[in-house]
């Protein structure tokens, strides 16, 4: 038996939920064409059986994109991926662009030659990017003798992440399974529904405002074969709430109806879920505001 956790880490938006979900087979972390989109280091469980018997069990732990920080949020997603380093057993470092002296990739790197841990490096989006960037953006990097293997993927399109899994069973080292096989993530329903409404913020809203929103989840049943979900989404500023509303409503019952239906197939039960908007202002500075969401050290 062979078992690693392995830290995703890399800038904003470049596709760290997103290989996850496309290693797995699963969503389990929500993705959003909005940078900054993971707040929380989110974890997912790859289990390899041969013979009904598992062999190998990688944890993933997707994080933030790391990047210059506005607020204490900002301060507390960077701190969460940069101590992924730290604990895990080996690193995928995702990019999507050449790589710049001053740049976020920079930042980075300049964490990876701290740490001894293995290094994979993914260059991601090569449905976008063409060969000559491609080999760019490899010589660059290949050239720092800093990783162990050197990868292009498209994680939209789930091309190659079958070796990326392939290599890391080869980095993997004998060790203990640390989860049920059929279990695919740690963390509990309730916080998976809180992220599926916050992605449907992400991708219902425009501009600032649906980074300046939290939600959380106030109170969560669970009957037979019903699901029922009170939730609280939080905004900055009083604008902001009549943003999320919509005229006549339209708006939030637009974020409700997508929000439930994934919960439903997440569940296996029927939703009833309903949604308050409310305002904290300036909670991304707030560090008892930044806590009492959900995001804070374990």
């Amino acid at each position: 038996m062979k078992s690693a956790f392995v830290g995703i880490i890399g800038r904003p938006n470049v596709g760290k939920s997103t290989l996850l979900n496309a290693m797995l087979g699963e969503k389990i972390a929500i993705t959003s064409p909005k940078p900054q989109t993971t707040r929380n280091a989110v974890r997912g469980i790859y289990t390899r059986s041969e013979g009904g018997q598992p062999v190998c069990q990688l944890v993933f732990i997707d994080t933030p994109g790391i990047h210059k920080p506005k607020n204490k949020l900002g301060s507390y997603m960077t701190d969460t991926a940069v101590a992924t380093l730290k604990e895990a057993d080996a690193v995928l470092f995702l990019v999507d662009s050449p790589y710049e002296d001053n740049g976020g990739d920079a930042l980075i790197v300049d964490l990876l030659k701290k740490v001894e841990t293995p290094k994979i490096l993914v260059i991601n989006k090569t449905d976008k990017i063409g060969p000559d960037v491609f080999e760019k953006i490899y010589k660059t990097y290949d050239a720092m003798g800093l990783f162990d293997f050197i990868v292009g993927t498209s994680a939209v399109k789930s091309v190659n992440t079958d070796v990326v899994l392939a290599k890391l069973e080869e980095l993997a080292e004998e060790g203990p399974m640390f989860f049920p096989p059929d279990m695919v993530t740690d963390h509990p329903e309730r916080f998976l529904a809180s992220e599926i409404i916050r992605e449907k913020l992400l991708l219902y809203l425009e501009e600032e405002v649906p980074h300046g929103t939290a939600v959380e989840i106030e109170k969560y049943e669970e009957l037979d074969g019903l699901t029922r979900i009170y939730a609280a989404i939080y905004c900055e500023r009083k604008s902001h709430k009549g943003m999320i509303i919509g005229k006549e409503g339209r708006k939030i019952k637009g974020i409700g109806k997508a929000a439930r239906q994934e919960i439903e197939a997440l569940t296996g039960t029927r939703v009833y879920l309903e949604l308050f908007v409310k305002v904290k202002e300036g909670w991304r500075d707030s560090s008892v505001a930044i806590s009492n969401f959900g995001y804070k050290k374990d």
